[in-house]
């Protein structure tokens, strides 16, 4: 029941541990991994990252480049390399991780140097954007192995190589090909891909998957580009699109080798210049100066200058002990809220060194300073989200604060039943006394193969955190509460839900979303999402799950009274 205080960006193994290397007064080195079968030298980012830089993004889901050069490098050779690409100016804005992967032998080897590259993804053992670079012998090797064998590939960039051939069966991967020979070299990237030239920028012509976008090749016919050169145009079309990670029938962050659980999924990376949203740091220190509070905000373009209380404000909680800028990265709420016009703020609700911990008054003080400091934020729709330890505080601000929140939604976190700090019993109380006078709206979005916040399945969900959350809110909202739960005969609720759908998705093998309502007469005051075979872990495609509920529930800032909007 506690498997939700483990602390996902700080685990530490061999391999991390190796590559290490701290980065002083500018300088960073790479290190050779020891217990592989080529000689590797990588730098690889770990830890929290600094929350005081503005452009930094979640550690461990920003890019991790590997580079196969033409021909053997030392460590000098090598870092000189990350250099001439221009790979390491990006360790400041993003926190990176890079390194250069020699060949066994003298020369590449397919069958070989394949090996070698399972043995050393098996030895990362959890990644979640890994981008892969060829140059010349290097990129050959790339075209004609990795290519096909990619299914945990973030990207690939092919410079100056010998051409592939498309296999049936590979997992697509994303791809940037430039030298003399690119347009031959794309056809098997482009086959493998499915996709159609959609764009001609400059020298490029642009491929795209007409149903994952995401899923591009871009051909680049010149010939007297640098590297660098060819690098920036490689992230600006390319590689700064997309993260890639794999949360099928596990949870990313337990670990997977090659191939152990078929093609990661495709997101979006956050690019808040190309969505036009502008985000601020804002470090709030208490009128008696005793203590800081953190929070970021996310404000799409328009939003300033919208109309006095027209704008909805979402709340964004992390999980437990997770850096505060890992819903906005992962979530895909920033990429809805500059669609929708949303304002959205997340949290470090839960306190790190400099910082207090919020806690509920803590919350609901913090939404109060937003609604004064932006006249733009509508209080009568304010909404919250959370992951894990975050979707179970949202839960409970549901009904402690339900004057405040017209709706809430939990991703990967129920409410436990009994006490401690999670625990649902107090908040159940104030449920009951509540149940027939106070209402608010529910999404419940969780991953059936999740074994943190294990899911509800037949015979195995008395107890059940997410049941719980559940019931708590029946109890309160004055709907029947299901006490008996039957999964023989509604695998992904257990019980008869209202307008029951099916939504198939293109993130990895086999997942899609169950959908169902719980209705109070003609409301359908809670929603109900299975994503089926997902672990422990924000879905993208939540989100808007997610909004589509919110967006029909506002509270009334004088008597308090939920509102449902048909």
């Amino acid at each position: 029941m506690k498997k939700f205080i483990v602390l996902i960006m700080t685990m530490m193994v061999t391999f991390m541990a190796q590559a290490q290397t701290s980065a002083q007064n500018g300088e960073v080195k790479l290190t050779e991994v020891k217990g592989l079968q080529q000689k590797a030298y990588v730098y690889r980012s770990m830890g929290m990252g600094d929350l005081t830089v503005e452009t930094g993004h979640l550690n461990g889901f920003t890019p991790f480049y590997l580079v196969y050069p033409d021909k053997k490098v030392n460590e000098v050779q090598a870092m000189d390399l990350i250099k001439e690409l221009g790979i390491d100016q990006q360790l400041n804005q993003f926190g990176i991780s890079f390194g250069v992967v020699n060949p066994v032998g003298d020369t590449y080897n397919n069958e070989v140097d394949f090996k070698a590259f399972q043995t050393m993804v098996d030895s990362l053992r959890t990644f979640a954007n890994l981008k892969i670079i060829g140059i010349g012998n290097g990129a050959t090797f790339v075209n004609q192995t990795i290519a096909n064998n990619a299914g945990e590939v973030a990207g690939i960039v092919s410079i100056n190589g010998k051409p592939g051939k498309a296999v049936a069966n590979a997992a697509p991967v994303p791809a940037f090909v430039v030298g003399k020979n690119a347009a031959n070299i794309a056809k098997s990237y482009i086959a493998t891909n499915k996709a159609k030239l959609t764009a001609k920028e400059k020298q490029m012509q642009i491929y795209t998957n007409a149903d994952e976008p995401l899923l591009r090749v871009v051909v680049s016919n010149t010939t007297t580009q640098t590297l660098g050169e060819i690098f920036q145009d490689a992230w600006e079309t390319l590689l700064k699109k997309n993260y890639r990670f794999n949360n099928f029938r596990h949870t990313w962050y337990e670990g997977q080798k090659h191939g152990q659980y078929g093609v990661y999924e495709l997101e979006p990376f956050l690019n808040l210049d190309e969505l036009k949203v502008k985000r601020n740091i804002v470090v709030n220190e208490d009128r008696f100066g005793q203590s800081k509070t953190l929070w970021y905000e996310y404000i799409p373009e328009g939003v300033m200058s919208a109309e006095k209380g027209s704008v909805p404000l979402v709340l964004l909680l992390h999980g437990n002990n997770n850096d505060p800028r890992t819903q906005a990265d992962t979530s895909g709420w920033i990429q809805l809220a500059a669609k929708e016009k949303i304002f959205v703020a997340e949290l470090e609700w839960q306190g790190k060194p400099g910082y207090a911990a919020m806690g509920h008054d803590g919350i609901e003080t913090t939404v109060m300073t937003l609604v004064q400091k932006y006249p733009q934020i509508d209080p009568s729709r304010i909404y919250t989200e959370g992951l894990s330890a975050g979707a179970m505080t949202s839960s409970a601000l549901g009904i402690k604060k339900s004057h405040l929140f017209a709706a809430i939604g939990a991703m990967s976190g129920g409410l436990f039943p009994g006490g401690g700090v999670f625990g649902g019993d107090a908040i159940y109380n104030e449920a009951v006394q509540k149940r027939g006078f106070v209402e608010t709206a529910y999404v419940g979005v969780f991953g059936t193969d999740d074994a943190v916040i294990r899911y509800p399945k037949a015979n195995d969900w008395k107890g059940n955190s997410v049941i719980n959350a559940w019931q708590v809110y029946e109890t309160m909202n004055g709907m029947d509460v299901v006490e008996d739960y039957d999964f023989g005969k509604n695998e992904a609720f257990g019980q008869t839900v209202q307008n029951p759908t099916t939504i198939k998705t293109n993130k990895g093998d086999g997942i899609t979303m169950e959908i169902g309502y719980l209705n109070k007469g003609n409301v359908p005051l809670m929603k109900l999402v299975a994503v089926m075979h997902y672990g422990h872990w924000n879905f993208q495609p939540a989100a808007e799950q997610m909004w589509e509920h919110f967006k029909h529930f506002s509270r009334d800032i004088k008597t308090k009274k939920l509102i449902y909007h048909p």
